[in-house]
C-alpha cells in the first residue's frame, strides 16, 4: 500500500471517529437539557475556571457577542457567572456555578467512561502509544 492510500485509509478513519464520537456526544448532552456549544462552554470552564470573557471567546473559536448570548443563556440556567476580574477591574470573568461544576463533572466522567470502553482491548502499551500519537496530532493541528 502506497503513501497516498495510507493516508486516504487513515482520513477515512479520522472521519468515522468523529462522525461516532459527534452522535455520541450529541445524545449525551441532548439528555441535560443544554446545547452542545454550552456543554463545550461549561467543558472550557471546568478546566479553565475562571475565564476572561476574552479568553473563552477565542478558546472556542467565537466572537464575543455571541459568547455574550451564549453566557446569557447560561447564567439563566444558573450554571455560571460572572464576577468581577480579580486582577482586573475593568474586566469580567466567567464561572461555573455549583450546578454547572456537576454538569462538569458528569459529562467528564462520561468522556471517561467512553474512553474507557474504547480503549477496553488495548494493553497499557498500546494506550501510551495512542495517547502519544494522538497528542502529537493535537498538537498539529
Amino acid at each position: 500500500m502506497g503513501e497516498k492510500e495510507k493516508i486516504h485509509n487513515l482520513s477515512d478513519l479520522i472521519i468515522e471517529f468523529y462522525e461516532k464520537l459527534s452522535s455520541w456526544e450529541h445524545s449525551i448532552v441532548a439528555s441535560s437539557g443544554i446545547t452542545l456549544q454550552q456543554m463545550h462552554t461549561i467543558e472550557i470552564l471546568g478546566v479553565h475556571n475562571p475565564v476572561k470573557m476574552k479568553d473563552l471567546a477565542g478558546k472556542m473559536g467565537i466572537t464575543t457577542g455571541t459568547l455574550t448570548v451564549l453566557i446569557d443563556n447560561l447564567e439563566k440556567k444558573d450554571l455560571v457567572n460572572r464576577i468581577p476580574n480579580p486582577d482586573d477591574r475593568r474586566s469580567i470573568v466567567i464561572v461555573l456555578t455549583e450546578k454547572g461544576r456537576e454538569h462538569y463533572r458528569l459529562h467528564s466522567q462520561y468522556h471517561r467512561d467512553l474512553t474507557a470502553e474504547c480503549v477496553a482491548g488495548f494493553s497499557a502499551s498500546d494506550i501510551d502509544s495512542f495517547s502519544k500519537y494522538l497528542k502529537k496530532v493535537v498538537d498539529t493541528i
